[in-house]
C-alpha cells in the first residue's frame, strides 16, 4: 500500500537515505528538519520537533511518521538530550495522535540495551540497559511509544538501529552494520506490515557476525540482504574481552 510518510530529521544521514530510497517502495513523503531542505519533489517543512504548531501543520493528511530527529550522540550531555529527544519525542507522537496518524516509525538505538553482554542471539526486546543518557532517552521513546499504542491504538515499531553507515568503518560494526539498503528495506517493512501493533526491532543487516536476533523483524516482513563481511579483511579482528565486542553498546559502557 501506497503511504504518505512524515519524516523528520530528514536532512540527517538516515533522513537523506529514506529520503532517496523509500519512494522507490511506492512511499510520497513529506520532509522536516530544523535545517532548510530544497528537495524537487515532495514537501519540506522547516522547524523543530519541540513545535506543537510545526507539527500539526507537517502531519495534516500523512498516513505515517518515521521518527529520525533528535541529538544522536551517546556523549551528549542532558541539557542537550532533554528538549531534542524527550521533549520532541513527546511531541512527535502527541501530533501523530492529534492527526489521526496510523503508524510511527521510531528511530531508538541499540544504546537503549547498551548494558546488555554478549550472547549467543540478543532478542530484540531484550529490557532496557542504557549505557548512556542518550540511551536512556531512547528508552523513553520507546516506553511512549508502548503507551501510544496501547492507550490510543497507534502501530509504532521502534528501532534499535545499530552501525548505521555507508560500510562498516570500525571491527564492531562487522556485528552491528545496518546498510543504508537495509535502512530502507526495514522501514518499509514496518510501514506496511499489516499485523504491527507495538513491536521492537533490531536495525541491523544480514552480517556473519550479527549476535542481534532477527525474528522480529522478520515477523514484519524485513529480510535483510547486506552483509559487513565483505569487508572483514580491511578491519582487524576484536579480542573478545574488549568491551567493543563484549557489549550490546559497545565500549560506549566504560565512557
Amino acid at each position: 500500500m501506497v503511504k504518505s510518510v512524515l519524516v523528520t530529521g530528514a536532512a540527517g544521514r538516515i533522513g537523506t537515505c529514506l529520503t532517496e530510497g523509500l519512494p522507490d517502495h511506492g512511499h510520497t513523503l513529506r520532509l522536516l528538519d530544523r535545517d532548510p531542505i530544497d528537495h524537487p519533489s515532495f514537501e519540506t517543512f522547516r522547524g523543530d520537533v519541540t513545535d506543537p504548531e510545526v507539527l500539526e501543520r507537517a502531519m495534516t493528511g500523512v498516513d505515517a511518521v518515521v521518527h529520525l530527529a533528535g541529538v544522536a550522540a551517546t556523549s551528549a550531555p542532558w541539557e542537550q538530550v532533554l528538549p531534542a529527544n524527550i521533549e520532541g519525542t513527546y511531541q512527535v507522537f502527541e501530533a501523530a495522535r492529534r492527526a489521526g496518524v496510523e503508524r510511527v516509525i521510531y528511530a531508538s538505538s541499540n544504546h537503549a540495551a547498551g548494558f546488555t553482554r554478549r550472547q549467543e542471539s540478543v532478542p530484540a526486546d531484550t529490557p532496557v540497559a542504557p549505557d548512556s543518557l542518550y540511551g536512556v532517552s531512547k528508552a523513553y521513546g520507546e516506553a511512549l511509544g508502548r503507551f501510544y499504542a496501547d492507550r490510543y491504538g497507534l502501530r509504532v515499531a521502534a528501532l534499535r538501529i545499530g552501525s548505521f553507515r555507508s560500510r562498516p568503518t570500525v571491527p564492531r560494526a562487522l556485528s552491528t552494520w545496518l546498510s543504508p539498503g537495509d535502512m530502507v528495506r526495514l522501514t518499509h517493512a514496518c510501514l506496511t506490515a499489516p499485523d504491527l501493533t507495538y513491536a521492537i526491532v533490531w536495525g541491523v543487516s544480514a552480517n556473519t557476525r550479527n549476535w542481534w536476533d532477527h525474528t522480529a523483524g522478520r515477523a514484519l516482513g524485513y529480510e535483510p540482504q547486506d552483509d559487513a563481511e565483505v569487508y572483514a579483511a580491511e578491519l582487524e579482528e576484536l579480542d573478545p574481552g574488549d568491551p567493543e565486542y563484549a557489549w550490546v553498546g559497545g565500549r560506549v559502557v566504560e565512557a
